[in-house]
């Protein structure tokens, strides 16, 4: 009894686990956007932090040999470290709303009826050989 009601649960709870979430709004995905940026500007700084310690590092390194008379090996040739500078928010798109887009905005009245007396062959006459 026990291995069935447990069998049923976790089908009950992997049923809910397959479930599609909606779309995400605008809002969101610009948040998500904004997110990523703020994280990719963090790991450039981080980056640029770690490149100044370790040549701070490699400096001391080489005076505390010369001071104690041990030949200090060469520099290695490494690329400057590049300050990403201060974080620059992107800036706010301000969409409209469909109605204020003019996407759905109505035809322009018309100046004349839609039809004529004019024949089909008037109107679209057959090509001379």
């Amino acid at each position: 009894m026990k291995h069935t009601l447990t069998l049923l649960l976790s089908a009950l709870a992997a049923t809910s686990a397959v479930a599609k979430l909606p779309p995400p709004t605008p809002e969101a995905q610009a948040k998500a956007a904004e997110a990523a940026a703020r994280t990719a500007w963090s790991a450039k700084t981080d980056g640029y932090l770690l490149c100044k310690s370790q040549d701070q590092v490699a400096a001391k390194y080489r005076a505390s040999a010369q001071a104690a008379g041990k030949p200090a090996p060469a520099a290695v040739a490494t690329p400057p470290c590049v300050d990403p500078g201060p974080y620059a928010a992107a800036p706010k798109v301000e969409t409209k709303p469909i109605e204020a887009s003019g996407a759905h905005s109505p035809a322009p009245t018309a100046a004349s009826p839609p039809s004529s007396n004019q024949t089909s062959a008037q109107t679209n006459p057959a090509p001379t050989k």
